[in-house]
């Protein structure tokens, strides 16, 4: 699947995004490596801490249904109106991140289909922490 046609799943998943308080919502879609499409977004919850980022959204779904080979996940935001810059999965969804893909597992970061910027899980969390350091 083409970049531009994930980043478009990411960007329909808005419209369900839940955040009432910041005002600022994510979208995300999930590449599996046997091309099923799981999309997330954002759900807020007035304590802050019991909030559910779109990056984990979309993991979760596609776990909770039997998958566990990831190819690459696209995530967009939309703030003061429009989708106007790159945003990054947060320490925690990359930790997610960690726990089920391989470092050169891709995460596509856009503004539009056509203006976006990849990286490797290894590029944006070096050194992860994982089940190797927990030992046998």
């Amino acid at each position: 699947m083409k970049n531009s046609e994930l980043i478009s799943y990411a960007i329909n998943s808005l419209e369900n995004a839940y955040a009432p308080y910041s005002e600022f919502k994510v979208g995300a879609a999930l590449l599996c490596e046997n091309g099923n499409v799981y999309t997330g977004c954002n759900v807020e919850n007035a304590s802050f801490s019991a909030t559910n980022c779109a990056e984990r959204t979309a993991f979760f779904k596609a776990i909770s249904e039997g998958e566990r080979a990831f190819k690459k996940i696209a995530v967009v935001a939309f703030k003061n109106g429009k989708i106007n810059e790159y945003i990054s999965p947060c320490g925690v969804c990359r930790q997610v991140m960690a726990e089920f893909c391989t470092d050169d597992f891709e995460i596509v970061l856009a503004k539009s289909t056509s203006d976006y910027v990849t990286y490797k899980l290894s590029d944006l969390l070096p050194n992860s922490f994982s089940s190797k350091n927990l030992g046998e």
